[in-house]
């Protein structure tokens, strides 16, 4: 029987069958061998599961059409997110926690090295001093070609378009702690309940208050990756070579540089670094990218 991987904790996974029905299942042995990008079974998988007496077990998992995957703790494992997403919302507020673009930025890359172009979403726009913040991250990242939503859960703006998002297909709010993801699910879809935490008051960061991974069925019909907030956000499995084709407004100029390998970090004459010059790409993006790009060799050697 096919279904789906909708929550895993302690080598037990919940399976959604293709009937609407749900069953706890492990995972066979073989599997356990089998070589995948940070885990063997994660929520959004494809699986074939088959029933050995009272109990239930994974027996095949299929071939994953994208894979949410960052860098794990200490920068040398790959942690996986969500598999066969269809969009990804990254999510950062303008105001407690403040933003930074370099967060963002991050945020954005492994959205785009995950194969899909992230949605940006820009959460509590109601706070005194958030409308400024808001407006300059609307101006950034429209200029590049994102999406930009500014959202706030408590007045409700932007909600009909979030709404409209999150109960198309599958999808994922990632950002960091504190930001507000629950409360936004919470105000789309209120049936959820979902536990919402406060800002640490010694660090100003939001608290960790999604502690596993599952996938939520909204009542509209869409289901999200619920993940656990992170602030620590870097590459997996991207080459130095290939970081550049994660910032979209650097691709009109990729292939114009007088060497073909240019690594558009010192070279001369090269396309991207003119582009900076000439104001057609943000510092601060060229920046990001600058860092993106030694953090992925530094993971390569």
């Amino acid at each position: 029987m096919n279904g789906a991987v909708h929550e895993a904790a302690g080598g037990v996974y919940r399976v959604v069958l293709e009937d609407g029905t749900s069953v706890d299942a492990s995972l066979r042995g073989r599997l356990k061998q089998q070589q995948r990008t940070g885990m063997q079974v994660v929520i959004g998988d494809a699986v074939t599961v088959e029933q050995i007496g009272d109990a239930w077990a994974i027996k095949d998992v299929a071939e994953r059409q994208t894979e949410l995957v960052r860098r794990g703790r200490g920068g040398r494992a790959a942690k996986l997110l969500a598999a066969n997403l269809d969009s990804v919302l990254a999510v950062v507020s303008a105001r407690d926690p403040d933003v930074s673009v370099e967060l963002v930025d991050r945020l954005l890359v492994v959205g785009e090295s995950s194969g899909m172009r992230p949605i940006l979403i820009v959460n509590k726009v109601e706070l005194p001093g958030a409308a400024a913040v808001a407006a300059m991250l609307q101006e950034l990242y429209q200029s590049v070609g994102y999406r930009v939503l500014l959202v706030s859960a408590n007045t409700e703006t932007g909600l009909d378009e979030l709404h409209d998002l999150l109960c198309s297909g599958t999808s994922t709010l990632m950002g960091p702690s504190g930001v507000g993801k629950s409360s936004l699910l919470n105000a789309v879809d209120p049936q959820l309940d979902l536990k919402i935490g406060a800002l640490s008051r010694k660090t100003g960061t939001g608290r960790h208050t999604t502690v596993g991974s599952r996938l939520i069925a909204l009542a509209c019909g869409g289901l999200v990756a619920d993940t656990p907030g992170f602030g620590d956000v870097g590459l997996w499995g991207v080459a130095p070579e290939e970081v550049a084709a994660c910032f979209p407004e650097f691709q009109e100029h990729l292939g114009h540089c007088r060497f073909r390998s240019c690594a558009h970090v010192h070279e001369p004459d090269c396309a991207v670094r003119e582009a900076v010059q000439d104001g057609l790409i943000a510092e601060s993006r060229y920046g990001s990218f600058l860092t993106a790009r030694s953090e992925a060799g530094d993971v390569a050697g």
